[in-house]
């Protein structure tokens, strides 16, 4: 074959996608990405439209590089890796943190207070000043905020501030007064009203009880939700998330989705789980799952809480917490109820998606799934547990066995490492966050960071998956170091284990011929650095559907 013949075919190759579609070849770049789990490299990526024709292991000639009839960059050396994929995200709420007081890293509950005070002089026009990130655990009390410190610098102006982990939120008086809330106000079931010693509410408020207030916040309209929601998904694309799963969706939410996929306003691609608490739900059940024809918008899942979080102490666990005699956690819906929900779903031919935290929850949401999915005959469902997070070790073969899906967070680990074994005692820890025990007992680990709880940075989650260590390198060893995973785990359970968690492992995960083009492009090259280092990567250019949605020179 002469070099004329070898370009004719290299050029027919790349316009087999679409006879119409521009044709694009990149060349002169450090490429990875995984075949069956195994990593793999390549040197040039050629694509017509929004699919992959070709993956050069070899470079290109440079007769393949000049022709004219072929859009040809020129990567300058930079790494290409596979759009990466958070399974489990809360897009609104990250969109909203923009507009919100943040406060993450608050060092005491002063100082939280001087957050919100800050921000009010820069948003004087708020009828309420919400806000999120407070951790009470990093504090020098380590106890609860009460409304007593917001209403001195607030006693008009209602606050509704959330604990990093969504599960608990801060109010203060003006916000109770509004919500009709006094010492006999009754906790709703899977709620809990934080009392001082009066009996008097103190202004925390854990789970169900936070529907108390939030109720009385005026909803957004959808024109607002899909411009939050427009922001949001524009940012992740930044931080190289080509996809995110969008885990408890309302049906305004949903709508204002669906307007942005029918006008071509999606920079990435959602997998939206519907919430079960909202209104619709039974509505949105009738109707089946949903999946937008231009292959960005998929409403085919459904999320489940069954109960709280570790850090407030609401995550449900056999026995008492080490740090709290007789405290058990709570668990969100009766046991009868959370399975009749379940069991609905997955008739509807809903994915369903549990959020259980702790060792109680995993094992009862792991009961009704192996007693439902063999009634509905739903395993090709690939049902969820979203977190995973604190399991009895007999308990973490049953994933494998059941075909459920891990969707865990590495970054709950690193963050949760100050408390966790506090409240869980050095046996049970042995079966929390446990990466390694899964993954070797043949469970699917789908990676995601629980944003806007953590950053929705994905190198945060692939740096803490393979360190167990925070940014400033500690603990030296990592945290339990054994469940560390490699980086190859680690890439593959942000990419093809993500997309496979959604049912899209044969469109996205992985670049191969005839896969859509979704990829990155990072300044450094993650399998070169020194692990500690894996968080600082910085990601110069994100391409969905074979188009440039985020270059680092122009900002956007």
């Amino acid at each position: 074959m002469n070099t004329l013949t070898k370009l004719s075919l290299a050029v027919s190759l790349l316009l087999s996608g679409s006879a119409l579609a521009q044709s694009t070849l990149i060349h002169n770049l450090k490429g990875y990405t995984l075949e069956q789990g195994k990593l793999t490299q390549f040197s040039a990526i050629a694509f017509s439209g929004d699919k992959i024709n070709k993956i050069y292991r070899q470079a290109p000639s440079q007769l393949q590089t000049q022709s004219p009839k072929i859009r040809v960059i020129d990567a300058k050396g930079q790494t290409m890796l596979p759009g990466l994929i958070d399974a489990h995200g809360h897009v609104l709420g990250w969109g909203l943190n923009l507009i919100r007081v943040d406060l993450k890293g608050s060092e005491s509950e002063q100082a939280a207070v001087a957050r919100v005070e800050a921000f009010r002089k820069q948003n004087k026009d708020l009828n309420w000043i919400l806000g999120r990130g407070w951790n009470q655990v990093l504090w020098p009390e380590k106890s609860f905020p009460t409304a007593k410190t917001l209403d001195k610098a607030f006693p008009d102006t209602p606050i509704w501030l959330r604990r990093v982990d969504g599960h608990a939120g801060w109010a203060n008086s003006a916000a109770m007064k509004l919500a009709g809330i006094d010492t006999d106000t009754q906790a709703p079931s899977g709620g809990e009203i934080v009392r001082d010693d009066k009996g008097q509410p103190s202004g925390v408020f854990i789970d169900n009880a936070m529907a108390l207030i939030e109720q009385q916040i005026p909803a957004l309209t959808q024109a607002e939700q899909v411009r939050v929601l427009r922001a949001a998904m524009t940012d992740l694309a930044r931080l190289g998330l080509t996809s995110v799963h969008d885990a408890g969706v309302g049906h305004n939410t949903l709508a204002a989705y669906r307007q942005l996929a029918d006008d071509k306003q999606m920079p990435i691609r959602i997998y939206a789980m519907v919430a079960a608490d909202d209104s619709q739900f039974d509505q949105i059940l009738a109707k089946g799952p949903y999946r937008h024809p231009g292959s960005m918008l998929d409403i085919s899942s459904v999320k489940i809480s069954a109960d709280g979080a570790l850090g407030s102490r609401g995550a449900a666990l056999l026995q008492d917490y080490s740090d709290l005699h007789g405290h058990k956690g709570l668990l969100l819906y009766k046991e009868d109820e959370l399975k009749a929900l379940m069991l609905k779903s997955m008739q509807a031919g809903f994915q369903v998606n549990t959020h259980a935290i702790g060792d109680r929850a995993n094992k009862l949401v792991l009961d009704n799934y192996q007693s439902l999915i063999a009634k509905t005959h739903t395993k090709a469902l690939r049902h969820r547990v979203e977190h995973a997070q604190i399991l009895q070790l007999s308990d973490i073969p049953r994933f494998a066995e059941l075909g459920v899906i891990a969707s865990m967070q590495a970054t709950h680990a690193t963050s949760d490492m100050n408390m966790a074994e506090d409240r869980v005692g050095p046996q049970r820890i042995e079966g929390a966050y446990a990466w390694r025990k899964l993954l070797g007992s043949g469970a699917v680990i789908a990676a995601g960071s629980d944003f806007p709880i953590e950053s929705a940075n994905p190198f945060f989650g692939l740096h803490a998956s393979v360190t167990r260590q925070d940014h400033a390198n500690k603990p030296v060893q990592g945290w339990y170091p054994g469940e560390k995973m490699s980086l190859t785990e680690s890439l593959n359970s942000f990419t093809h284990d993500a997309a496979y968690a959604a049912h899209q492992e044969t469109q996205v995960g992985e670049l191969l011929p005839g896969m859509k083009a979704d990829f990155i492009l990072l300044e450094s090259d993650p399998f070169t650095m020194e692990p500690q280092q894996l968080w600082q990567t910085q990601v110069n250019q994100t391409w969905v559907n074979g188009k440039k949605v985020f270059d680092i020179e122009s900002g956007r």
